[in-house]
Protein backbone atom coordinates (compact mmCIF):
# COMPACT_ATOMS: atom_id res chain seq x y z
CA UNK A 1 0.00 0.00 0.00
CA UNK A 2 1.25 3.79 -0.92
CA UNK A 3 2.09 4.93 2.79
CA UNK A 4 0.55 8.70 1.53
CA UNK A 5 -2.40 6.52 0.69
CA UNK A 6 -5.81 6.65 3.04
CA UNK A 7 -7.06 3.48 3.61
CA UNK A 8 -9.89 5.75 5.56
CA UNK A 9 -11.61 6.82 2.56
CA UNK A 10 -13.61 8.94 4.74
CA UNK A 11 -14.72 5.89 7.25
CA UNK A 12 -14.71 7.20 10.79
CA UNK A 13 -11.12 6.97 12.25
CA UNK A 14 -10.53 5.50 15.93
CA UNK A 15 -7.72 6.89 17.74
CA UNK A 16 -6.98 4.17 20.36
CA UNK A 17 -7.41 0.46 20.41
CA UNK A 18 -7.87 -0.21 24.54
CA UNK A 19 -10.76 -1.79 25.64
CA UNK A 20 -12.65 1.45 24.71
CA UNK A 21 -11.71 1.77 21.47
CA UNK A 22 -11.48 -1.73 20.02
CA UNK A 23 -15.51 -2.23 21.11
CA UNK A 24 -16.33 1.13 19.21
CA UNK A 25 -14.49 -0.48 15.94
CA UNK A 26 -16.65 -3.26 16.64
CA UNK A 27 -19.76 -1.69 17.12
CA UNK A 28 -19.57 0.32 13.87
CA UNK A 29 -18.42 -2.63 11.56
CA UNK A 30 -21.23 -5.12 13.07
CA UNK A 31 -23.63 -1.72 12.19
CA UNK A 32 -22.34 -1.75 8.73
CA UNK A 33 -20.05 1.67 9.15
CA UNK A 34 -15.90 1.75 7.92
CA UNK A 35 -13.87 2.39 10.33
CA UNK A 36 -10.13 2.77 10.85
CA UNK A 37 -8.68 1.38 14.47
CA UNK A 38 -5.43 3.12 15.39
CA UNK A 39 -3.29 1.12 17.76
CA UNK A 40 -0.33 2.25 19.47
CA UNK A 41 0.81 -1.11 20.26
CA UNK A 42 0.42 -4.83 18.32
CA UNK A 43 -2.35 -6.97 18.89
CA UNK A 44 -1.18 -10.24 21.09
CA UNK A 45 -3.46 -13.00 22.15
CA UNK A 46 -0.58 -15.48 23.34
CA UNK A 47 -0.21 -14.37 26.93
CA UNK A 48 -0.92 -17.13 29.39
CA UNK A 49 -3.51 -17.14 32.75
CA UNK A 50 -1.96 -16.47 35.71
CA UNK A 51 -2.92 -16.24 39.17
CA UNK A 52 -1.89 -12.73 39.32
CA UNK A 53 -3.65 -10.93 36.69
CA UNK A 54 -5.79 -7.73 36.72
CA UNK A 55 -9.40 -8.64 36.84
CA UNK A 56 -12.12 -6.40 35.64
CA UNK A 57 -15.81 -6.06 37.50
CA UNK A 58 -18.73 -6.17 34.38
CA UNK A 59 -21.82 -4.53 34.94
CA UNK A 60 -25.04 -6.14 33.83
CA UNK A 61 -25.79 -3.70 31.35
CA UNK A 62 -22.15 -3.90 29.65
CA UNK A 63 -22.61 -8.18 29.48
CA UNK A 64 -25.67 -7.19 27.31
CA UNK A 65 -23.92 -4.55 25.13
CA UNK A 66 -20.61 -6.79 24.43
CA UNK A 67 -22.93 -10.08 23.78
CA UNK A 68 -24.67 -7.41 21.53
CA UNK A 69 -21.94 -7.02 19.29
CA UNK A 70 -20.24 -10.54 19.23
CA UNK A 71 -17.76 -10.57 21.78
CA UNK A 72 -19.25 -11.87 24.60
CA UNK A 73 -19.45 -15.54 23.31
CA UNK A 74 -15.67 -15.50 23.31
CA UNK A 75 -14.94 -14.33 26.98
CA UNK A 76 -18.29 -15.68 28.76
CA UNK A 77 -16.54 -19.11 29.45
CA UNK A 78 -13.79 -17.29 31.74
CA UNK A 79 -16.46 -15.21 33.68
CA UNK A 80 -17.55 -15.02 37.30
CA UNK A 81 -21.14 -14.14 37.81
CA UNK A 82 -21.48 -11.09 40.80
CA UNK A 83 -25.20 -12.60 42.26
CA UNK A 84 -24.93 -10.49 45.48
CA UNK A 85 -23.33 -7.10 46.46
CA UNK A 86 -22.51 -5.91 50.22
CA UNK A 87 -22.04 -2.14 51.26
CA UNK A 88 -21.34 -1.04 54.65
CA UNK A 89 -19.03 1.22 56.63
CA UNK A 90 -16.00 0.04 59.56
CA UNK A 91 -17.82 0.76 62.45
CA UNK A 92 -21.11 2.10 61.63
CA UNK A 93 -24.58 -0.10 62.00
CA UNK A 94 -25.63 0.43 58.33
CA UNK A 95 -25.39 -1.93 55.10
CA UNK A 96 -26.70 -2.26 51.76
CA UNK A 97 -27.43 -5.15 49.69
CA UNK A 98 -28.24 -6.36 46.62
CA UNK A 99 -29.36 -9.43 45.08
CA UNK A 100 -29.77 -10.66 41.96
CA UNK A 101 -32.77 -13.05 42.35
CA UNK A 102 -34.50 -10.00 44.30
CA UNK A 103 -34.69 -8.30 41.02
CA UNK A 104 -35.27 -10.82 38.94
CA UNK A 105 -31.86 -11.63 37.28
CA UNK A 106 -29.43 -14.09 37.17
CA UNK A 107 -26.45 -11.79 37.85
CA UNK A 108 -25.78 -8.01 38.60
CA UNK A 109 -22.58 -8.06 37.06
CA UNK A 110 -19.43 -10.55 36.27
CA UNK A 111 -15.88 -10.52 36.83
CA UNK A 112 -13.57 -11.39 33.94
CA UNK A 113 -9.54 -11.61 33.32
CA UNK A 114 -8.29 -8.40 31.56
CA UNK A 115 -6.71 -10.31 29.60
CA UNK A 116 -9.55 -12.32 28.62
CA UNK A 117 -11.80 -9.55 27.43
CA UNK A 118 -8.64 -8.33 25.55
CA UNK A 119 -8.21 -11.54 24.08
CA UNK A 120 -12.08 -11.78 23.32
CA UNK A 121 -11.87 -8.16 21.77
CA UNK A 122 -9.25 -9.06 19.30
CA UNK A 123 -10.98 -12.31 18.37
CA UNK A 124 -14.32 -10.24 17.51
CA UNK A 125 -12.23 -7.74 15.70
CA UNK A 126 -10.65 -10.29 13.27
CA UNK A 127 -13.90 -11.39 11.98
CA UNK A 128 -14.37 -7.32 11.20
CA UNK A 129 -14.94 -6.79 7.93
CA UNK A 130 -14.95 -3.26 7.20
CA UNK A 131 -12.61 -2.34 9.51
CA UNK A 132 -9.08 -1.48 8.96
CA UNK A 133 -6.33 -1.71 11.60
CA UNK A 134 -3.25 0.08 11.84
CA UNK A 135 -1.01 -1.56 14.81
CA UNK A 136 1.60 -0.68 15.72
CA UNK A 137 1.01 2.85 15.08
CA UNK A 138 0.25 6.29 16.59
CA UNK A 139 -1.75 9.54 15.56
CA UNK A 140 1.46 12.17 14.47
CA UNK A 141 -0.77 15.39 13.78
CA UNK A 142 -3.83 16.51 12.63
CA UNK A 143 -4.98 19.17 9.96
CA UNK A 144 -8.66 20.82 10.21
CA UNK A 145 -10.45 19.73 6.83
CA UNK A 146 -14.08 22.24 5.80
CA UNK A 147 -15.76 18.45 6.42
CA UNK A 148 -13.52 16.24 9.03
CA UNK A 149 -9.72 15.86 9.62
CA UNK A 150 -6.59 14.84 8.01
CA UNK A 151 -4.63 12.60 10.42
CA UNK A 152 -1.20 12.34 9.61
CA UNK A 153 -0.45 8.77 11.58
CA UNK A 154 2.76 7.06 11.98
CA UNK A 155 4.12 3.50 11.68
CA UNK A 156 6.44 1.17 10.89
CA UNK A 157 5.46 1.60 7.17
CA UNK A 158 5.98 5.15 7.35
CA UNK A 159 3.81 7.81 7.91
CA UNK A 160 0.01 7.81 5.98
CA UNK A 161 -2.35 10.76 5.58
CA UNK A 162 -6.11 9.90 6.36
CA UNK A 163 -9.20 12.07 6.09
CA UNK A 164 -11.93 11.46 8.55
CA UNK A 165 -15.16 13.16 8.83
CA UNK A 166 -15.52 11.70 12.36
CA UNK A 167 -12.44 11.62 14.33
CA UNK A 168 -12.69 9.52 17.73
CA UNK A 169 -10.33 10.04 20.22
CA UNK A 170 -10.58 6.41 22.44
CA UNK A 171 -6.78 7.36 23.67
CA UNK A 172 -7.22 7.21 27.56
CA UNK A 173 -6.41 9.53 30.54
CA UNK A 174 -3.80 11.06 28.76
CA UNK A 175 -4.90 11.73 25.58
CA UNK A 176 -3.55 13.12 22.52
CA UNK A 177 -6.34 13.65 20.76
CA UNK A 178 -7.95 15.53 23.23
CA UNK A 179 -4.75 17.83 23.61
CA UNK A 180 -4.45 18.35 19.76
CA UNK A 181 -8.14 19.51 19.85
CA UNK A 182 -7.71 22.51 22.47
CA UNK A 183 -10.24 20.57 25.17
CA UNK A 184 -9.63 21.21 28.65
CA UNK A 185 -9.41 18.59 31.18
CA UNK A 186 -10.57 19.37 35.14
CA UNK A 187 -8.31 16.90 37.31
CA UNK A 188 -8.74 15.99 40.71
CA UNK A 189 -6.20 14.50 42.89
CA UNK A 190 -7.51 12.31 45.63
CA UNK A 191 -4.49 11.74 47.16
CA UNK A 192 -4.59 7.73 47.17
CA UNK A 193 -3.48 4.93 45.74
CA UNK A 194 -4.87 1.99 44.40
CA UNK A 195 -3.30 -1.38 44.99
CA UNK A 196 -4.76 -4.58 43.06
CA UNK A 197 -4.23 -7.91 43.57
CA UNK A 198 -5.52 -11.64 43.92
CA UNK A 199 -6.17 -13.20 47.32
CA UNK A 200 -7.92 -16.73 48.68
CA UNK A 201 -10.39 -16.36 51.38
CA UNK A 202 -10.74 -19.00 54.07
CA UNK A 203 -14.14 -19.16 53.07
CA UNK A 204 -16.41 -19.20 49.45
CA UNK A 205 -16.89 -15.95 48.30
CA UNK A 206 -20.75 -17.32 46.93
CA UNK A 207 -20.82 -14.96 44.25
CA UNK A 208 -21.01 -12.11 46.44
CA UNK A 209 -19.19 -8.71 46.00
CA UNK A 210 -17.84 -6.84 48.77
CA UNK A 211 -17.72 -2.95 49.23
CA UNK A 212 -16.46 -1.65 52.70
CA UNK A 213 -15.65 2.00 53.23
CA UNK A 214 -13.19 3.34 55.99
CA UNK A 215 -11.53 6.24 57.24
CA UNK A 216 -8.68 4.95 55.36
CA UNK A 217 -10.44 4.91 52.16
CA UNK A 218 -12.85 2.14 50.48
CA UNK A 219 -11.97 -1.62 49.91
CA UNK A 220 -13.23 -3.75 47.55
CA UNK A 221 -13.52 -7.99 47.14
CA UNK A 222 -14.51 -9.39 44.02
CA UNK A 223 -15.73 -12.75 43.39
CA UNK A 224 -13.06 -14.74 40.74
CA UNK A 225 -13.16 -18.04 39.75
CA UNK A 226 -11.36 -21.21 41.43
CA UNK A 227 -12.59 -19.65 44.97
CA UNK A 228 -10.53 -16.63 45.13
CA UNK A 229 -11.26 -13.06 44.78
CA UNK A 230 -10.08 -9.81 43.47
CA UNK A 231 -8.53 -6.87 46.54
CA UNK A 232 -8.52 -3.81 45.56
CA UNK A 233 -7.60 -1.30 48.98
CA UNK A 234 -7.53 1.92 48.59
CA UNK A 235 -4.47 3.83 51.01
CA UNK A 236 -3.53 7.54 51.26
CA UNK A 237 -0.71 8.34 48.88
CA UNK A 238 1.55 9.46 51.36
CA UNK A 239 1.52 5.97 52.79
CA UNK A 240 1.90 4.05 49.25
CA UNK A 241 5.62 3.67 49.26
CA UNK A 242 5.17 1.82 52.52
CA UNK A 243 2.60 -0.53 51.72
CA UNK A 244 4.35 -1.31 48.43
CA UNK A 245 7.73 -2.20 50.37
CA UNK A 246 5.47 -4.72 52.80
CA UNK A 247 6.42 -8.39 52.20
CA UNK A 248 3.23 -10.36 52.09
CA UNK A 249 2.62 -11.06 55.53
CA UNK A 250 2.72 -7.40 56.02
CA UNK A 251 0.00 -6.36 53.07
CA UNK A 252 -2.28 -9.27 54.31
CA UNK A 253 -2.16 -8.32 57.25
CA UNK A 254 -3.18 -4.81 56.29
CA UNK A 255 -5.91 -5.81 53.98
CA UNK A 256 -7.47 -8.50 56.85
CA UNK A 257 -7.75 -5.41 59.37
CA UNK A 258 -9.24 -2.91 56.44
CA UNK A 259 -11.83 -5.62 55.33
CA UNK A 260 -12.67 -7.69 58.26
CA UNK A 261 -12.99 -11.25 59.04
CA UNK A 262 -16.57 -11.79 56.81
CA UNK A 263 -14.73 -14.22 54.62
CA UNK A 264 -12.47 -15.75 57.24
CA UNK A 265 -8.43 -15.41 57.12
CA UNK A 266 -7.00 -14.12 53.98
CA UNK A 267 -3.94 -15.62 52.09
CA UNK A 268 -1.50 -16.12 48.86
CA UNK A 269 -1.88 -12.38 48.40
CA UNK A 270 -0.50 -12.19 44.36
CA UNK A 271 1.40 -9.70 42.88
CA UNK A 272 0.60 -6.15 43.63
CA UNK A 273 -0.52 -2.95 41.29
CA UNK A 274 -0.26 0.22 42.44
CA UNK A 275 -2.33 2.74 41.08
CA UNK A 276 -2.38 6.63 41.29
CA UNK A 277 -5.59 7.87 41.53
CA UNK A 278 -7.10 10.52 40.10
CA UNK A 279 -10.22 11.99 38.10
CA UNK A 280 -9.38 13.40 34.51
CA UNK A 281 -12.93 15.17 33.16
CA UNK A 282 -12.96 16.92 29.14
CA UNK A 283 -14.47 19.78 29.74
CA UNK A 284 -17.00 18.52 26.47
CA UNK A 285 -17.16 16.08 24.92
CA UNK A 286 -17.44 16.71 20.77
CA UNK A 287 -15.64 19.47 18.72
CA UNK A 288 -16.00 19.92 14.89
CA UNK A 289 -15.82 16.16 13.45
CA UNK A 290 -14.43 15.01 16.47
CA UNK A 291 -15.81 13.28 19.54
CA UNK A 292 -14.12 11.70 22.90
CA UNK A 293 -15.34 8.44 24.70
CA UNK A 294 -14.03 6.18 27.23
CA UNK A 295 -10.90 7.62 29.45
CA UNK A 296 -9.76 9.94 26.89
CA UNK A 297 -13.32 11.59 27.84
CA UNK A 298 -13.56 10.83 31.64
CA UNK A 299 -11.55 8.77 33.92
CA UNK A 300 -13.59 8.56 37.56
CA UNK A 301 -12.59 6.87 40.85
CA UNK A 302 -12.71 2.88 40.63
CA UNK A 303 -14.79 2.74 43.51
CA UNK A 304 -17.96 1.11 42.20
CA UNK A 305 -15.82 -0.04 39.05
CA UNK A 306 -17.62 2.30 36.84
CA UNK A 307 -14.55 2.93 34.41
CA UNK A 308 -14.67 0.62 31.23
CA UNK A 309 -18.43 -0.14 31.93
CA UNK A 310 -19.46 4.03 31.56
CA UNK A 311 -17.10 4.20 28.33
CA UNK A 312 -18.56 0.93 26.87
CA UNK A 313 -21.82 2.67 27.02
CA UNK A 314 -20.03 5.80 25.42
CA UNK A 315 -18.75 4.09 22.75
CA UNK A 316 -22.25 1.95 21.93
CA UNK A 317 -24.35 5.28 21.82
CA UNK A 318 -21.37 6.32 19.33
CA UNK A 319 -22.07 3.37 17.05
CA UNK A 320 -25.60 3.33 17.35
CA UNK A 321 -25.76 7.61 16.43
CA UNK A 322 -23.75 7.07 13.68
CA UNK A 323 -25.42 4.18 11.89
CA UNK A 324 -28.31 6.39 11.31
CA UNK A 325 -27.03 9.31 10.23
CA UNK A 326 -25.83 9.64 6.63
CA UNK A 327 -23.00 12.17 7.93
CA UNK A 328 -21.12 10.74 11.05
CA UNK A 329 -19.57 13.53 11.79
CA UNK A 330 -22.11 15.91 11.88
CA UNK A 331 -22.68 19.08 14.13
CA UNK A 332 -26.12 17.72 15.30
CA UNK A 333 -25.22 14.41 15.60
CA UNK A 334 -22.53 15.15 17.89
CA UNK A 335 -25.00 17.75 19.81
CA UNK A 336 -27.20 14.35 20.83
CA UNK A 337 -24.35 12.44 21.62
CA UNK A 338 -23.55 15.09 24.35
CA UNK A 339 -26.56 15.56 25.21
CA UNK A 340 -27.52 11.33 25.19
CA UNK A 341 -24.08 10.84 27.42
CA UNK A 342 -24.82 13.76 29.91
CA UNK A 343 -27.51 11.96 32.33
CA UNK A 344 -24.91 8.95 32.76
CA UNK A 345 -21.41 10.36 32.67
CA UNK A 346 -22.48 13.13 34.80
CA UNK A 347 -24.37 10.87 37.06
CA UNK A 348 -21.99 8.38 37.42
CA UNK A 349 -18.84 10.68 37.72
CA UNK A 350 -20.66 12.98 40.80
CA UNK A 351 -21.82 9.22 42.21
CA UNK A 352 -17.79 7.78 42.48
CA UNK A 353 -16.78 11.41 43.89
CA UNK A 354 -19.53 11.79 46.16
CA UNK A 355 -19.39 8.81 47.74
CA UNK A 356 -15.99 8.36 48.25
CA UNK A 357 -15.61 11.41 49.57
CA UNK A 358 -18.84 11.36 51.92
CA UNK A 359 -18.40 7.88 52.75
CA UNK A 360 -14.39 8.29 54.06
CA UNK A 361 -14.83 11.14 55.66
CA UNK A 362 -13.32 10.60 58.91
CA UNK A 363 -16.20 12.75 60.48
CA UNK A 364 -17.91 11.10 63.88
CA UNK A 365 -21.03 13.30 63.63
CA UNK A 366 -21.98 11.85 59.75
CA UNK A 367 -21.95 8.36 61.08
CA UNK A 368 -25.98 7.93 62.15
CA UNK A 369 -26.51 9.49 58.39
CA UNK A 370 -24.36 7.57 56.70
CA UNK A 371 -26.13 4.44 58.54
CA UNK A 372 -29.46 5.70 57.91
CA UNK A 373 -29.06 5.80 54.32
CA UNK A 374 -27.20 2.49 53.71
CA UNK A 375 -30.19 0.95 55.73
CA UNK A 376 -32.94 3.10 53.56
CA UNK A 377 -31.14 1.87 50.34
CA UNK A 378 -31.31 -1.91 51.96
CA UNK A 379 -35.02 -1.54 52.96
CA UNK A 380 -36.75 0.79 50.84
CA UNK A 381 -38.29 -0.87 47.72
CA UNK A 382 -38.25 1.85 45.56
CA UNK A 383 -34.59 3.01 46.67
CA UNK A 384 -33.54 -0.75 46.51
CA UNK A 385 -34.43 -0.50 43.02
CA UNK A 386 -32.51 2.39 42.28
CA UNK A 387 -29.94 1.34 43.67
CA UNK A 388 -29.89 -2.08 41.81
CA UNK A 389 -30.34 -0.17 38.05
CA UNK A 390 -27.36 2.08 38.45
CA UNK A 391 -25.45 -0.30 39.49
CA UNK A 392 -26.41 -2.93 36.34
CA UNK A 393 -25.61 0.24 34.49
CA UNK A 394 -29.19 1.29 33.47
CA UNK A 395 -28.88 4.94 33.79
CA UNK A 396 -30.29 8.07 31.81
CA UNK A 397 -31.02 6.79 28.28
CA UNK A 398 -28.81 3.91 27.83
CA UNK A 399 -27.73 2.69 24.22
CA UNK A 400 -29.92 0.21 22.73
CA UNK A 401 -27.94 -2.39 22.61
CA UNK A 402 -27.78 -2.55 26.35
CA UNK A 403 -31.33 -2.89 27.34
CA UNK A 404 -33.47 -5.61 28.15
CA UNK A 405 -36.44 -5.80 30.45
CA UNK A 406 -36.13 -6.15 33.53
CA UNK A 407 -38.67 -6.82 36.61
Amino acid sequence: MNPSASPAGGSVLVIGGGLVGASLAIALDAAGIAATLVEAAAPRTDAQSSYDERNLALARATVNGLEAIGVWRHAAAHATPIRHIHVSRAGEFGSARLDADRHGVDALGWTLPARELGAALLRRLDECTRLTRLAPAKLASLQPLSGGWRAQVESADGTRSLDTPLLVGADGTQSFVRAQLGIDAERHDYRQTLFVCTVTPERGHAHRAWERFSDEGPVALLPLAERRCGLVLTVAGAEADAVAALDDAGFIALAQRRFGWRLGRLSRPGKRHPYAIQRVAATRLTAPHAVLVGNAAQTVHPIGAQGFNLGLRDALTLAELVAAAPDPGAADLLARYAARRAPDREGTMAMSHGLVQLACLPQPLLAPLRSLALLACDRLPPLQRALARRGMGFRGEPPRAVLERLP
